[in-house]
Formats: C-alpha cells, sequence, structure tokens
C-alpha cells in the first residue's frame, strides 16, 4: 500500500503519457545490527551484511529490441538517519604519519585530526544525496550504454570472489584497503562521471568496459579511468576477471588493481569462492587533498608563531616527501571461502590473506565464521565473529558493509570483531 501510494506521488513529477509507458520501482534494503570491536565501542550500525539504501529503477520499452532504462540509489544510515557512515572506532592510523621526523608533535597531532577527524564521515564526504548510483542508460540489441555513477568493472569481479559477499565483519575488503586504511582506497568501488559498455550473451559470457574523463573514479579526482572486465555465469560458476586503472590530476598512472574470481555451486548445499586481487599505486589521487589540508590547516597557525620562511618550507618538504611515500601501494591478496546451506540457514566461513610488497611488510590475514537464518524471502537475521591478524605497521580492524572498521588501537595488534544484525530487503 505504502509503495503505491509512494508511486503515485512520483507519478505526479511526470508527464501522465511518459509515466504510463514506463515501468518504476521502488525498492531498498533496511539493515542495522550491534558490533562488539576489540579495541573500540560496542556500536549500533546501519548496514551490516549489505548498505542500507532507497532506490528508483525503471524501464521503458521502445520496441526492436530497445529499451531506456535509470537507476538512482540513495544511502540511508539507520542509525542516524543521515547519508555519512563514520569509522567503526576513532582509533588514529598511524601509517600516514610516519617518517616524518623533525616535524613538531603539536603539528602531528593537527594532521592526525586534519586527515582523520574524530567522528567525522568516512563515506560520502561529498553528500551526494544518490552516492550509491546515478545511471541512465539504453539497452539494445547489441549490448547496453550506460552513463553515470556506476560499479567499476574490477570490483563487480570483487564483489563476486567474496564469500561474505562485501558485507559484515568477514568481508575480504576489509583488508585490502590498504595500509594507511580508509584514508588510501585499495580499490575503486565506484566510478563517476563514466560511460559504459556492457554485454550478456546466451552463453552465459558477458563483458564491460567503462571509461571516465577528467572528475572520474570513487573520489572523482582521476583525470581519466579506464576500466573492463570478462564474465561467465552458467553451470554453477559466476566468475570473472576484472580491471581497474586510473590516472591522477597530472595524468600519471595511480590506483591500479587486476581481480580474478568468483564462485561455483556443485548443487544447492555448497557453493565455493576463491579470488585474487592485485593492487598498485605509485601516485595516489589523495596527494592533493593532503597537500592541501597543510597548507590550510599547519601553515597559517606556523606563520602566527613566527616561524621562519625557510622553516615552513622545510617542514612542507617533509610532510609532502613522507605522505607521497605512504599513499603508496603495492599488494597482492587472496581468499577462498565456503557456504554450507543448513535448513533455513547458511554457514559462511573465509580466510583471506594480504601480501604488502611496500618496505614494511605489513600483511594481514583475516579468518572469519557466519550463519545467516533466513527468516522469509525477504529477512534474515545473521551473525558473523571475525579475526585480523596484523604484521608490521598494519591495523586493519573489522568493519561493516557500511562503516569502514577503522584502525586498531596500535600498529601490528589484532583486530576483532563479532556482530549481530538484521536485513530486510523491500
Amino acid at each position: 500500500m505504502k509503495k503505491s501510494i509512494l508511486a503515485a506521488l512520483i507519478g505526479t513529477c511526470f508527464a501522465t503519457s511518459a509515466f504510463a509507458q514506463t515501468s518504476v520501482q521502488i525498492y531498498g534494503i533496511a539493515d542495522a545490527g550491534v558490533m562488539w570491536q576489540k579495541g573500540g565501542p560496542t556500536k549500533i550500525y546501519s548496514g551490516g551484511a549489505d548498505g542500507s539504501r532507497i532506490g528508483f529503477k525503471g524501464t521503458e520499452d521502445l520496441g526492436n529490441g530497445y529499451k531506456a532504462i535509470f537507476n538512482l540509489e540513495a544511502r540511508v544510515e539507520l542509525d542516524t538517519g543521515t547519508q555519512q557512515p563514520t569509522l567503526m572506532n576513532d582509533n588514529p592510523g598511524t601509517y600516514l604519519l610516519r617518517g616524518m621526523n623533525g616535524i613538531p608533535p603539536a603539528i602531528l597531532s593537527n594532521l592526525q585530526n586534519l586527515i582523520q577527524p574524530p567522528g567525522g564521515p568516512a563515506v560520502n564526504q561529498e553528500r551526494a544525496l544518490f552516492d550509491r548510483t546515478a545511471m541512465v542508460g539504453l539497452i539494445t540489441p547489441v549490448g547496453a550504454i550506460l552513463l553515470g555513477r556506476m560499479y567499476t568493472p574490477g570490483y563487480e569481479v570483487f564483489n563476486k570472489a567474496d564469500t561474505f559477499e562485501s558485507g559484515t565483519g568477514g568481508t575480504w575488503g576489509h583488508v585490502t584497503g590498504g595500509t594507511a586504511g580508509f584514508t588510501a582506497l585499495g580499490a575503486d568501488i565506484r566510478s563517476q562521471e563514466a560511460i559504459q559498455y556492457r554485454i550478456a550473451l546466451p552463453n552465459g559470457i558477458g563483458a564491460s568496459v567503462m571509461y571516465g574523463p577528467k572528475g572520474s573514479g570513487y573520489l572523482g579526482r582521476y583525470n581519466k579511468f579506464r576500466a573492463g572486465a570478462v564474465t561467465y555465469t552458467a553451470n554453477g560458476f559466476d566468475v570473472g576477471i576484472g580491471y581497474n586503472h586510473g590516472y591522477d590530476q597530472l595524468n600519471r598512472p595511480s590506483l591500479r588493481t587486476t581481480t580474478v574470481g568468483g564462485s561455483y555451486a556443485p548443487n544447492d548445499t555448497w557453493k565455493f569462492f576463491a579470488g585474487f586481487h592485485s593492487q598498485r599505486n605509485s601516485n595516489s589521487v589523495l596527494i592533493a587533498d593532503y597537500t592541501n589540508g597543510w597548507d590550510a590547516g599547519v601553515v597559517p597557525a606556523l606563520t602566527a608563531q613566527g616561524v621562519p620562511a625557510a622553516n615552513r618550507t622545510a617542514l612542507r618538504n617533509i610532510f609532502l616527501n613522507a605522505i607521497r611515500n605512504n599513499t603508496r601501494q603495492d599488494a597482492n591478496s587472496y581468499q577462498a571461502g565456503v557456504h554450507y546451506k543448513i535448513g533455513s540457514g547458511r554457514i559462511m566461513a573465509q580466510y583471506a590473506h594480504q601480501n604488502d610488497r611496500t618496505e614494511t611488510n605489513s600483511d594481514a590475514n583475516l579468518y572469519a565464521l557466519g550463519y545467516d537464518h533466513f527468516l522469509s524471502k525477504r529477512t534474515d537475521l545473521y551473525t558473523v565473529v571475525s579475526f585480523i591478524k596484523n604484521d608490521g605497521l598494519a591495523q586493519y580492524s573489522p568493519g561493516t558493509s557500511g562503516n569502514p572498521g577503522g584502525f586498531t588501537k596500535s600498529p601490528g595488534e589484532d583486530g576483532r570483531a563479532l556482530q549481530i544484525g538484521i536485513r530486510h530487503r523491500f
């Protein structure tokens, strides 16, 4: 009843003749729960197994195999009613500030707050209304052309291979986010300012190609973005290979990822997952943000304290040299997992390893076990326990689908979490 009323209200925003020819669907996910996290607060969260959302999608049959489509999807934080999730804890991530010897401790403390403001937004800093998806396209007999903000081909393959389906404290992505944590993304999940071509053949083979000009990428910082994937979905297989490649503001190679993997279900009881993910980044697009943060937040304070210009320049150079080095990424990651269906539920288990190839050798191992119980086709209860063994300077901490985990209290400390939640699809 509520859907019908809302659909009628939306219909008043369009010409009657156009709306009559178009099928519009309102959908969403309401997902919330409680997480206990070692070194962090016990917290009510939104988006545990899936990010909570409300979406609108529609199609219009144009005839002769052509259809116009659109999809608008907004983030909804059930715990606060906002659209900007925070980290699961406010522990400081120390990796970005390493190697800054010579910079006074007071300035480093100020930098920490600038880079990671306590309680600050961890996602959707642009306050976009439809930050999850905003797309319009045309389906033709030879494929689909889509324009807007969409999931990248590489990330779609990553999601296929993740036993925990990019959600809960067990998701593979909790150890591929870069040693610097959420401040140095290990994958471009979505790209704005993108155009994509997709095709799906009857035999299960599919492919996609994406291009983004200046202003593209997950944070809209790239000078250009290129991506592609080839997939196979048939005979129990759901696998693929995907590649994403962004270029920074100076058109230098930035984050590059290659992902291979997926799942295989030999029967209705078992489903096996495996994946490999490579990430490289020598020229982070966030360097400009960090530089602007120094110039706007630190330089005025140094000037007010009477620090000579030469000394201010020297301190700035120490900061820039260290931040460039600390935002570099070079890692290979792999995971394996399984689903086992039992009654009205399923048991999920996964192991993932992040092999950090930088000078700090900050590896991480993720172990996760969960149970998902379906009360109906649309509502389920889930519980997941996850453990991350951090090495070197790694501070990975388990989070949720909607909230990055943040950091452990100190480098090399283990991250642990237990969560219980409920998810309802509508």
